[in-house]
């Protein structure tokens, strides 16, 4: 896909763009308590990044991420399967949830959020992988 030439699109996917990321991270870290959680964040997430896609083409995207979509997805699920572990570790039954509070913020980590953010980095990574691979069927298309 070329850049769409279009300043409204390009100006809101910029200001947009750090926004919608935000809103993620809120949605991620609120979905313990309350609705939320990796899945949602992470498709907030991939739409900020498709917005960015549609704006300034493929080429934009992958220097501003640095990082293949396909790794997210490897880290999202080396992540989960990180989860799982500490429960092992103290005895306790496979996914068993452990809590840690880090004393310096007073944040309560734990292995519901590792897994949470394993779940947002496939979906981000998923989406991305094939809103790409969509956008390069198109430019190849158009090539011909």
């Amino acid at each position: 896909m070329v850049r769409s030439g279009t300043l409204i699109l390009n100006v809101a996917a910029r200001l947009l763009l750090p926004l919608q990321l935000l809103f993620s991270l809120f949605l991620l870290l609120r979905g313990h308590d309350e609705p939320g959680g990796g899945f949602i964040a992470g498709l907030v997430a991939a739409g900020a990044f498709a917005l960015y896609l549609f704006a300034y083409g493929r080429h934009a995207l992958k220097e501003m991420l640095k990082v293949s979509p396909r790794d997210l997805v490897a880290m999202g699920l080396v992540l989960g399967v990180v989860s799982t572990l500490p429960g092992w570790w103290v005895g306790d039954p496979f996914f068993t949830a452990q809590w840690w509070t880090i004393p310096v913020i007073d944040f309560k980590a734990s292995t519901p959020l590792i897994f949470d953010i394993g779940v947002y980095l496939v979906v981000v990574g998923s989406v991305l992988t094939a809103i790409t691979a969509l956008v390069k069927t198109d430019q190849e298309d158009d090539a011909r």
